[in-house]
């Protein structure tokens, strides 16, 4: 069973948050903020963290900056009132995961975390297999075949992250905003000469291929 913290200041909401997340299954723990969010994590093993932006002792900004500066990976889930793009672009710039404005619909949330916690599973393992091709995260390599080849790095990134969730489409500015970074001056275009060179190495491979998805983006079929 995952563990997932819950770091709000209103009482109501954060009890309405562990309700639903209990009855999907997953174990809650709970802080009113950053500061006693800090002291859960010292003592307990957390998965996931469902954290607000605007709290007394300690906001959710400075909670996910100091985590990320202590090299904590904990996948963290921002859930605030705050809608403005500035907002936004902060919260992922200093290491959040996810970013939902309240009023919060609470079954996209479920499927969020989902989502966040098999990705976090796959970069905790730091490989993915499919077939008989193998990403290696630590090494940046894929061995295909029994051939291992290094990648570039935002290729290789690029390659994982879609691999690591078959069939979902991701826009291009999706994966230009969390490969590039929301303040790289890259644009959509770059993605497609990316997603070009990896088509080109892999063509031929029986396991996995990139799907363009029109109108849409891209998305990875696999094959096997």
């Amino acid at each position: 069973m995952f563990n997932i913290l819950v770091i709000e200041d209103n009482k109501n909401m954060r009890k309405l948050i562990c309700a639903t997340l209990k009855q999907n299954g997953y174990s809650t723990f709970e802080a009113e903020d950053g500061e006693v969010g800090l002291d859960v994590l010292d003592t307990t093993h957390i998965d996931l963290i469902i954290c607000d932006i605007m709290m007394p002792n300690m906001d959710g900004y400075e909670f996910t900056e100091t985590l990320r500066d202590g090299h904590c990976e904990t996948p963290i889930i921002i859930v605030t009132a705050k809608e403005q793009l500035e907002d936004k672009k902060k919260g992922f710039s200093i290491g959040a995961d996810d970013y939902m404005v309240k009023p919060i619909d609470f079954e996209e949330l479920i499927l969020r975390i989902g989502a966040i916690l098999r990705r976090s599973k796959i970069v905790n393992d730091h490989k993915i297999t499919i077939g008989n091709t193998v990403l290696d995260y630590n090494s940046l390599s894929v061995t295909s075949n029994g051939e291992c080849n290094t990648l570039p790095k935002k290729e290789f990134y690029l390659l994982f992250k879609l691999v690591s969730s078959p069939d979902t489409i991701f826009t291009r500015r999706q994966l230009l905003d969390e490969i590039w970074g929301m303040e790289s001056m890259a644009d959509e275009r770059t993605v497609d000469v990316h997603i070009k060179r990896i088509r080109e190495r892999y063509r031929d491979s029986n396991d996995f291929e990139i799907v363009t998805v029109r109108g849409l983006g891209y998305k990875a079929v696999i094959k096997s």
